[in-house]
């Protein structure tokens, strides 16, 4: 029985949650032709094949579907070893900045497991925007960032992909109208930018019902179905659900993620961004 090599156990479970090659090979940082291969060497192992022909794209075959559940257990396995080894003697602190989407989202249950295999490390957490936690992270107050990614950065550690979505009161809007209400962020703001960008691209008329300079300000418009907004399905819950087909409103691109590490970040910062860079993509989504 051969091993199943974790290294490419992730670039699987990378396909699965991106949807293509071209995002798995973006997600784990190697080119198209890279992954590819990996999947191939997977496919060896295994002694069946794992993807086939879809479309213009590809999907799973019967024994990758069964493979991604072993996966997600295997690699879950391997990172709560590595981290209790990694962790047990570190001392010191780390300042983490995130925006509120995985302050939410998927961040709580990752600093547990830290503080977990980590016990004297103290976690210092600042919530904000991208824009102000990149400046923060330049100017050595954080350690660590997860933040939207506009450009390249050579601090990057990791780097994942989530499908922008258009999202409304589960109630609907409360008022329908022939200019689209929306409720985005203050500028700057990624998502304001590409929701703007792609009803204007569209013809789209539309107006600004709502604004706010935080994301609960922002849950509560598209609550009480004043308007509808653009985010990710970290934001769709309690209430807010995607927006019907029925809107007739326009395809908008997948947003991407950093995890940047500060200059001079020490261990117990790189075991974090470590730890946040294999497991905080939402399982299950594609784009």
């Amino acid at each position: 029985m051969q091993a199943l090599d974790p290294d490419l156990l992730k670039t699987f479970l990378a396909f699965v949650d991106g949807g293509s090659l071209a995002h798995a090979a973006s997600s784990v940082g190697r080119s198209p032709s890279a992954v590819t291969a990996q999947m191939q060497r997977l496919e060896e192992i295994v002694g069946e094949p794992l993807l086939v022909a879809q479309g213009r794209g590809r999907g799973l075959t019967p024994a990758g579907e069964d493979l991604v559940g072993h996966a997600r257990r295997i690699l879950a396995v391997h990172s709560e070893a590595w981290l209790a080894l990694k962790g047990a003697r570190a001392a010191g602190r780390v300042a983490i900045g995130t925006t509120q989407d995985f302050a939410d989202s998927g961040l709580p249950e990752l600093l547990r497991a830290f503080a977990t295999s980590h016990p004297r490390v103290r976690i210092e957490l600042r919530v904000g925007r991208s824009a102000e936690l990149g400046e923060a992270l330049r100017a050595g107050q954080l350690d660590l960032a997860i933040i939207m990614r506009k450009v390249p950065a050579n601090v990057e550690v990791g780097l994942f992909s989530e499908p922008m979505l258009w999202l409304c009161s589960q109630k609907g809007l409360a008022v329908r109208e022939e200019e689209l209400p929306l409720a985005l962020l203050d500028p700057y703001c990624g998502f304001r930018e590409a929701a703007l960008a792609a009803l204007d691209a569209a013809g789209r008329r539309y107006r600004l019902a709502a604004g706010s300079a935080s994301l609960a300000g922002l849950r509560t418009a598209v609550n009480a179905g004043i308007a509808l907004t653009l985010r990710t399905a970290r934001f769709a819950h309690s209430g807010i659900v995607e927006a019907p087909r029925e809107l007739g409103l326009p395809p908008v691109p997948i947003a991407q993620f950093a995890i940047r590490l500060g200059q001079g970040a020490e261990r117990p910062a790189r075991d974090l961004a470590t730890l946040l860079s294999d497991n905080l993509a939402l399982p299950g989504l594609t784009g």
